[in-house]
């Protein structure tokens, strides 16, 4: 295939709006095109106001005047397929021919890197592109840009699969296309718009933001940004009236000699940037490399995208439902078919583990959600090391089967993998059955593997998982009563888990959601009573309003002698709680809480009869240990030892530090010093920023005490309850 220049004489004089008065069409009209059989074919273009512009094309001919603007459009009758080449013809007071012209499928292409990646880097890729020699393929490629507003043209041309020219094509793409054109016996068209790192937002058209509410402050700030728009009129109206106030009083300042305030700043929201590196924009990429392309008529669209967004979770969804329905709408011509990859397992870094689940689970979502979309799971040929696996043959014949049997109806070929149905809690086991099972294997014959069950204390432990006709039964040891399981939860899953067709299960999640308060029922809590409880604030600001508890008895605590803190830490369906029980350091309950600003509460003192249960591993399990200390403070503090306990690093935020006179970051902490550990830590509650918190010694940064962590994000309920007996 080799890459043609703009032979389109007409379309390459055409540039963003600019109407010459000869007849002209978008480049996606050319030599070599690929039209789409069996529905109505659009064809637009240019002329002068007024012309008659003739297209004929395939025993058609269809006439129309050029509006005002210079703008027309026709639309062909449904074609029927056929592989002999033909001429199109567009005349008004000139004509362009269009040579080579086949009718079959045309599907768009679209996503970040692993579309864009080309057929020269794939597996076996001198083979692929020696026998790449299928001139009824044909591929259209829209260069990378991205604009303020919608293209009218995209600068690119179609052309001919060859051996010469496959390498900077489309793997999956090719793929994909060289399996329907096989299977169907017809042409295919590969349009293909793709940015290696780009985002969902970009590739969506402004229309696809409407009536989602998850998404009110993108279309915000789509709206902004497009001339014409009530919310564009007002901030512009408003810029324009600050400017005039701020000219008029800069007159006066300098005509009595004074000094000049400064003007007021442009609001740059007001515009799309075509700074460099601002291609991440919501619908750039749309506006400059699709836009141009509509409503070129298709049958439907593939995708293969997500890294960009991973950690987002189910919002992915609703960015999907953006995307899908304003393509749709632009285009015109109803719920075309939609099919997704699933992003491949990789390693983005221990503290990114679960993000890449969250996106899986929200791809999985997309059928069930969108009207005709499909999802193809591919954990089974990716390359944990390798964010771009080089097997794009694969990827691209699962996609294509999907597409023979949904969309052309050949129900002969299969592709379902199995998926999730249901489950059942039979006894101290968890049945969990499938749809799509027959058959239903492991690939290498051993036991299923990266299946976890979770119990009532909602941590999840590594399953026992054997396959029973459709099922699999779980099992785990330490857990008597299951409560939820989860499949594949790991960026790093390859599981092995297959059906009789040799295709895998996807990630998925079910069960119940352990309760929360669970922890509170152990037995070393017996006849203790609440004084507080509270679900800790992501961006506390205790300095200036108090803690809002949910339980406050400290007025009628009565007397005590022991002191409970109980932290719950929820993260989905995971429960993560520490206990910790000691002799009363205080008489009076209300220095028991969180100290705030206000509150007159500051401890830094060894606790006598520490006892402490967790469901965490590495957390130790004592009995009236005199081992325990506590900092309890509203101000700011340094790593300077303030107990001198032994082993205490005096560079590094740990179980023993020392406050400072002032400031406002706040401490509260209980530690096991003859365990070096921090058995709990909540800091940073005063100042409005986001929490730092934990259980355990933190790893995941340099202090053992979740200084500067600032992670309190990361879990959707913090829980703290304080008991007295």
């Amino acid at each position: 295939m080799q890459r043609m220049g703009f032979v389109l004489a007409a379309g390459a004089a055409l540039f963003a709006g600019v109407v010459s008065a000869d007849v002209s069409l978008p480049n996606i009209f050319n030599h070599n095109m690929v039209l789409q059989r069996g529905q109505p074919v659009p064809v637009w273009g240019w002329a002068a106001p007024g012309e008659q512009v003739t297209v004929s094309f395939a025993g058609q001919t269809q006439k129309t005047e050029a509006g005002k603007d210079g703008a027309w459009r026709v639309t062909l009758r449904a074609l029927q397929a056929s592989s002999d080449p033909a001429t199109f013809t567009v005349s008004g007071a000139n004509t362009v021919t269009f040579n080579n012209v086949v009718v079959g499928e045309v599907w768009f292409c679209s996503g970040q890197s692993n579309m864009e990646w080309r057929m020269a880097n794939v597996d076996n890729a001198e083979q692929e592109r020696a026998a790449a020699n299928f001139p009824m393929i044909r591929h259209f490629k829209a260069p990378k840009a991205f604009k303020p507003l919608p293209e009218k043209n995209i600068q690119a041309a179609w052309e001919v699969t060859t051996p010469e020219g496959i390498s900077d094509e489309s793997a999956v793409a090719y793929f994909f296309g060289r399996r329907l054109h096989q299977v169907l016996k017809v042409p295919v068209g590969l349009i293909n718009s793709s940015w290696g790192g780009t985002r969902i937002e970009p590739w969506t058209p402004p229309c696809g933001f409407d009536g989602l509410p998850a998404l009110a402050s993108i279309k915000a700030r789509v709206d902004t940004a497009i001339p014409g728009t009530e919310l564009h009129t007002k901030v512009l109206s408003d810029y324009i009236s600050a400017m005039q106030t701020w000219i008029a009083d800069a007159k006066a300042k300098s005509a009595a000699g004074q000094a000049l305030s400064e003007a007021p700043g442009f609001p740059q929201h007001l515009v799309f940037s075509n700074a460099q590196g601002r291609h991440q924009e919501p619908t750039v990429l749309y506006n400059g490399m699709m836009a141009g392309l509509v409503p070129f008529a298709i049958k439907g669209a593939i995708w293969y995208q997500g890294c960009s967004n991973n950690g987002e979770g189910m919002l992915y969804l609703e960015k999907t439902k953006a995307l899908v329905n304003g393509w749709r709408k632009v285009w015109g011509q109803g719920d075309f078919p939609y099919y997704l990859v699933q992003l491949a397992p990789y390693n983005y870094g221990a503290s990114r583990a679960t993000h890449l689940p969250g996106i899986w689970e929200a791809q999985a979502a997309v059928p069930a959600a969108i009207p005709n979309t499909g999802y193809t799971v591919i954990n089974d040929i990716g390359n944990i090391k390798d964010i771009h696996p080089r097997n794009k043959q694969d990827v691209g014949l699962r996609m294509a089967n999907q597409a023979l049997n949904r969309t052309y109806g050949m129900k002969d070929i299969r592709w379902e993998g199995p998926v999730y149905k249901s489950f059942a809690i039979e006894g101290a086991k968890m049945r969990v059955t499938f749809d799509h099972a027959d058959g239903l294997k492991t690939r290498d014959g051993k036991p299923p593997t990266w299946f976890e069950l979770c119990g009532q204390d909602g941590l999840y432990r590594k399953a026992d998982a054997v396959i029973e006709g459709n099922s699999v039964v779980l099992s785990a040891s330490g857990i008597t009563a299951p409560m939820a399981m989860r499949f594949a939860w790991d960026q790093l899953a390859e599981p092995n888990l297959v059906n009789g067709l040799g295709l895998p299960a996807g990630a998925f999640r079910c069960g119940n959601k352990p309760k929360l308060d669970g922890a509170l029922g152990m037995s070393e809590l017996q006849g203790f009573r609440k004084v507080y409880e509270i679900d800790l604030p992501l961006n506390g600001n205790f300095g200036a309003t108090p803690p809002k508890y949910s339980v406050d008895a400290s007025g009628t605590a009565g007397a005590f002698t022991r002191v409970a803190y109980v932290l719950q830490l929820q993260q989905a369906e995971s429960i993560r709680y520490v206990c910790t029980v000691m002799d009363a350091f205080t008489k009076d309950a209300k220095k028991l809480g969180i100290p705030h600003a206000r509150s007159g509460i500051h401890h830094q003192t060894k606790v006598a009869n520490l006892t402490v249960r967790s469901n965490i591993e590495g957390i130790p399990t004592l009995d009236n240990s005199d081992g325990g200390n506590i900092e309890f403070w509203p101000v700011n503090y340094g790593n300077p030892n303030g107990l001198n306990l032994p082993g205490a690093n005096g560079s590094k935020y740990d179980f023993d530090d020392k406050p400072a006179a002032d400031g406002s970051y706040g401490c509260m902490q209980v530690h096991s010093w003859k365990n070096r550990m921090t058995l709990f830590a909540y800091n940073n509650f005063n100042g409005g920023a986001a929490c730092d918190i934990g259980i355990g010694n933190n790893t995941a940064g340099e202090h053992p005490d979740y200084t500067f962590m600032g992670n309190g994000g990361q879990y959707e309920v913090r829980r703290l309850t304080v008991l007295v007996k």
